[in-house]
């Protein structure tokens, strides 16, 4: 029977599991929010290598001809359609747990190429810090992502559009890609119909 006017106290075993289930839910939010974290950074990837292939799309729809001087009497060459020749990977390794600032000089990074080659080609650049690798690769290079169902092998008139990432520096990369093909018959390109991803969160 109680004593009057004493309030009964928590027992050490209801204190350890009340101790229990804060634990368990704190860990539960700390993985939550790392893995929203990761998502979040994520979406930068998927927007970087969704505009890589729509810049490549967009080039090899664009009309070009030779500069010519032409006699009296003589048609020029008539306009062609081409896949982008390959990019310089930006930047040449994967940041590790950290971003990576491109640099924005005539010849670097994001800023080389040509109007059939690179970057300039597919009209892609980052000023931002970036916590990725991207590149962009024409036909049978060695593709960054070979599991990839959409494959460019044995086509010379592909692309493929990647990124790669360490969030969390532990060495477990990420992997990004759109590919991109030619038909040949119709002569007009199609992409793969969705990113395809690796290890997203790592």
């Amino acid at each position: 029977m109680p004593i009057p006017g004493r309030q009964r106290a928590f027992t050490l075993v209801e204190l350890m599991i009340v101790v229990a289930i804060i634990g368990v839910l704190s860990a539960m939010a700390i993985y939550g929010v790392r893995k929203y974290l990761a998502v979040a950074k994520s979406s930068e990837a998927k927007q970087g290598v969704g505009a890589i292939s729509r810049g490549a799309v967009a080039a090899y729809e664009r009309e070009t001809a030779d500069s010519e001087i032409l006699a009296g009497g003589v048609k020029s060459s008539g306009n062609t359609h081409d896949v982008c020749n390959g990019a310089t990977a930006v930047p040449v390794n994967i940041p590790a747990g950290t971003k990576y600032q491109p640099k924005q000089t005539e010849g670097t990074d994001f800023e080389t190429g040509d109007a059939q080659t690179g970057w300039k080609c597919v009209k892609f650049s980052m000023a931002s810090p970036i916590y990725y690798r991207y590149s962009y690769k024409r036909g049978t290079a060695t593709q960054v992502a070979p599991l990839n169902p959409a494959t460019i092998a044995g086509s010379s008139k592909a692309f493929e559009a990647a990124a790669e990432g360490d969030l969390d520096g532990d060495g477990s990369i990420s992997i990004f890609a759109l590919t991109g093909k030619v038909d040949l018959v119709n002569q007009k390109i199609t992409t793969s119909s969705q990113i395809y991803i690796e290890n997203e969160t790592e």
